[in-house]
């Protein structure tokens, strides 16, 4: 197994040196900073971080329209061009915690796709206000009624993912951007027959930096289950 963790960034440049200080104790582990044109300097502190890892940090600087999703499609198709054989992915403001991602390496030796979740036995959110917590979880009830997706915690994005089952993916069709992006690829593993398995996390608050959550953000969430519901009924009627 050769894992590779794809960390996005924007302005987390308080929050980066932690992480991935934590994530290059994991034995083989390699880390793929992809920036998203951090006006705070979070670039140059990967370059750093990068230019003293002996090899094991990369950083792609991205430039163009700037979002969740899109960091992560190029960050992956990047990935693909390496010879990681696993594909991690996870917040850098420390709400993920890295001495999880061995848990979820190691689920991934039965699974394609590795979910940390919030919402099965022994998964719990830290610091969040009940109402944040009524929301995500509304939000996943909503997302699984809608898609028929059978994933608790379908919105979570701490993910580890088999090379075979990415490569699979459609991933230059993806239209999502937002935190849907994570809704969206779920959904596509599901259509390409990945095998989909959950392992508990503790998902804390972050303590520094600010949420990237607009009200485009939840709109584009609220909007994407029927587009994919959608979706299913035409690729059904088609066969």
């Amino acid at each position: 197994m050769r894992p590779l963790v794809i960390v996005p960034t924007y302005n987390e440049r308080g929050n980066l040196p932690v992480l991935t200080a934590a994530l290059l104790r994991i034995p083989d582990a390699g880390v793929l900073v992809v920036d998203d044109g951090s006006p705070d300097g979070t670039g140059d502190v990967a370059d750093a971080l990068a230019a003293d890892s002996n090899g094991r940090i990369s950083v792609l600087h991205r430039s163009g329209p700037r979002g969740l999703g899109l960091s992560y499609i190029d960050g992956m198709q990047y990935a693909l061009g390496t010879d990681a054989t696993v594909f991690c992915q996870m917040d850098a403001d420390l709400s993920h915690d890295p001495r999880d991602v061995p848990r979820l390496l190691a689920a991934s030796a039965d699974a394609d796709l590795v979910i940390g979740s919030r919402y099965i036995p022994g998964g719990r959110t830290e610091n969040w206000s009940k109402h944040r917590e009524l929301l995500s979880r509304f939000a996943n009830r909503y997302v699984r009624t809608v898609t028929g997706l059978r994933i608790a915690d379908v919105t979570s994005g701490f993910r580890c993912w088999r090379r075979e089952l990415l490569h699979r993916l459609p991933l230059d069709q993806i239209v999502s951007n937002g935190y849907a992006f994570q809704v969206e690829l779920a959904w596509e593993a599901a259509s390409a027959g990945g095998r989909i398995s959950e392992v508990p996390i503790t998902f804390a608050e972050r303590q520094q930096g600010a949420s990237k959550l607009t009200g485009q953000v939840m709109i584009e969430s609220a909007l994407l289950p029927w587009r994919l519901a959608s979706r299913r009924r035409t690729q059904t009627r088609d066969r």
